[in-house]
């Protein structure tokens, strides 16, 4: 808590209402935030109002500020500008500050009787090199596309040495290599065909396309129609290229395509670059603790497109950004030509977005520890449910029972897309005691968060709120759910997990509709997986309570045995392993009987299979 609060609100009242850019400072002076304002007196005090809600990074920044000042501008533009030129001379601790971290890539043409085409990390030994280029992704993939189009050898073999020394590779048969090992390519042609490929990759499908149409038709004029046919075949292989994959766009000539990714506090930033029709590069960038996503947005874009960087004539986000004219103007100014910045929520645009998200799921992964999949299960789901951040931590239930006998529940839980089974938890159903799923539901959620309100957590799996709830069954469930949980005061989405006729999953189910999750594979896979594991865990409670209720039936047939003495003995011994494991002498201690008795139930537990 900041004591200075109750000063920095006062100060507020004084704020002028115009547009500007204000500056947080911490106790030792140092300016720890940079904002800018349309109004600067409602935004300051957005940040010193009482019973505030606001995110974690935001809290922790607020938590510092000793003092702040402001500068007022005359217009929304022109504080942007200003803000903008700020946050690069100072670099505060609390704004988005981007740092390219990445080294070099180039693409190496070897300086021999014949080249080889690889992907370098540094310009090492005797070639031509192309680069540097800023992503080793997108250097290797133009490698391997020139390569593959283009029928190069990627073997590890030495021409004209290795001529016919070996039998041809796979890569030969399947047609993905010319076979200059077999010795009947000669020097001169293979040379023009690296020669086209270098072209490929310097200039794209399109122009390489022409330049080889051009070099077929002179072929066919000619009457070297063997000739002719390889350019023919060429073409195709470029024209396949382009169809099958992201690599080459011409309708995405200069632009770049910017997608975020989110995982709990952390965020990451992913931009695509096209230039020429041609996927160019990539980059990701870490940007810290979350922040409202349109605000990242902004600062990103703002920060990313300030410095030396070439700048594309489009550029397509995810989000869209409510200040897009000011910041188009300012980015326009910029670059010195026109500049459009949109989203897109279908089409090619989407897809590449997508593709986009994903790079950014992947490098946040490594950031925090998990797959991208993960992330973008998470995320997936978290838009298909309508909620405002990522379920990262997700609790589901099971009824399981063996007719009005052994009815027993399950609770699992998933942190971050991956089970956390310390904090799962099983449930003995006390209240109906005839089978009745929806009842038992409405009992096992009453009794789980009558722990949680009495902070009696008895455990880590009662200890907090989840994200999510997930139930094993359809509207009937959420509907007898729901209402308990506001009644409650626990404010948690709560969800059903609908099976097909096969006990497969196929769809969520709200009070009152289904939301078919079949078209999102990540988050599909994520259900199922949960609903699966929630059964799983279910159904193994309910059959080691009832083997636990049989035994205990017959060993209540035992003289000296009744059912008090039995539960104390099933209570100290909980699995067959230990109750096998005690003498005669630990149970007679255990029930408090004597020794013949104790003698007696060690070997009905001895012969138990």
């Amino acid at each position: 808590m900041n004591k200075r609060l109750p000063y920095l609100r006062e100060k507020t009242q004084n704020l002028t209402t115009m547009p500007g850019v204000y500056r947080m400072f911490s106790q030792n002076g140092n300016i720890i935030y940079i904002g800018k304002a349309k109004n600067l007196k409602n935004r300051v005090l957005s940040y010193f109002r009482e019973n505030p809600d606001h995110l974690p990074k935001v809290e922790r920044m607020v938590s510092l500020v000793y003092d702040f000042d402001f500068i007022v501008t005359d217009s929304e533009y022109e504080a942007l500008v200003l803000e903008c030129s700020l946050i690069k001379q100072n670099k505060p601790k609390y704004n988005i500050l981007l740092k390219d971290d990445k080294g070099y890539s180039y693409i190496k043409i070897s300086d021999s009787e014949y080249p080889v085409i690889t992907a370098e990390h540094q310009k090492f030994g005797r070639g031509t090199f192309l680069g540097p280029y800023t992503s080793s992704f997108i250097t290797k993939q133009a490698v391997n596309e020139a390569n593959r189009v283009f029928m190069l050898p990627t073997c590890k073999r030495s021409f004209p040495r290795d001529f016919n020394k070996e039998r041809p590779c796979l890569n030969h048969h399947i047609k993905q290599c010319m076979g200059v090992c077999t010795g009947v390519i000669d020097a001169d042609e293979y040379r023009q065909t690296v020669s086209q490929a270098v072209d490929y990759i310097k200039s794209g499908s399109e122009s390489s396309v022409g330049h080889l149409t051009g070099l077929m038709e002179q072929a066919s004029e000619n009457f070297e129609f063997e000739r002719a046919a390889k350019l023919r075949d060429r073409i195709k292989a470029i024209k396949n290229a382009s169809d099958e994959q992201k690599i080459i766009s011409d309708d995405m000539r200069d632009t770049d395509i910017v997608a975020i990714s989110q995982n709990g506090n952390n965020a990451c930033m992913a931009v695509i670059m096209y230039r020429n029709g041609r996927l160019f590069d990539r980059g990701e960038y870490y940007l810290g603790e979350t922040d409202s996503t349109e605000k990242m947005f902004e600062d990103f874009i703002v920060q990313y497109y300030s410095g030396e960087r070439e700048i594309p004539r489009e550029i397509i986000i995810e989000e869209d950004l409510s200040d897009i004219v000011n910041i188009e103007k300012l980015i326009r100014e910029r670059a010195g030509h026109a500049i459009s910045i949109s989203s897109r929520k279908r089409g090619r645009g989407l897809k590449l977005i997508m593709l986009a998200k994903s790079n950014a799921s992947e490098y946040l992964a490594i950031k925090v520890g998990r797959t991208g999949k993960e992330i973008a299960a998470l995320e997936e789901l978290g838009k298909i449910l309508g909620l405002t951040e990522p379920p990262l931590y997700i609790e589901a239930y099971d009824i399981s029972n063996l007719s009005s006998s052994s009815m027993v529940a399950g609770m699992v839980v998933f942190e971050n897309g991956r089970p956390l089974k310390k904090a799962y938890k099983k449930f003995s159903i006390k209240e109906n005691i005839m089978q009745n799923d929806v009842a038992c539901m409405r009992e096992v959620l009453t009794r789980r968060f009558v722990h949680y309100k009495n902070d009696d957590n008895g455990g880590e799996g009662f200890s907090k709120l989840p994200d999510l709830i997930l139930l094993d069954g359809g509207k009937g469930q959420v509907n007898a759910v729901e209402p308990v949980l506001r009644e409650m005061g626990i404010d948690v989405p709560v969800f059903g997990m609908v099976k097909d006729n096969k006990h497969r999953t196929r769809a969520i189910s709200t009070g009152g509709a289904e939301i078919s999750i079949a078209g999102t594979k990540s988050a599909f896979m994520l259900v199922t997986r949960i609903q699966d594991e929630v059964h799983r865990f279910s159904v193994n409670y309910q059959r080691s309570r009832h083997q636990k209720q049989s035994y205990a039936m017959e060993i209540t047939k035992i003289k000296g045995i009744g059912e008090k003495k039995a539960q104390k003995l099933f209570s100290a011994y909980k699995t067959r392993e230990e109750f096998k494991k005690a003498t005669p002498e630990d149970i007679a201690k255990t029930a408090g009987v004597n020794y013949e008795t104790a003698n007696e139930v060690f070997r009905f537990v001895q012969e138990i299979d």
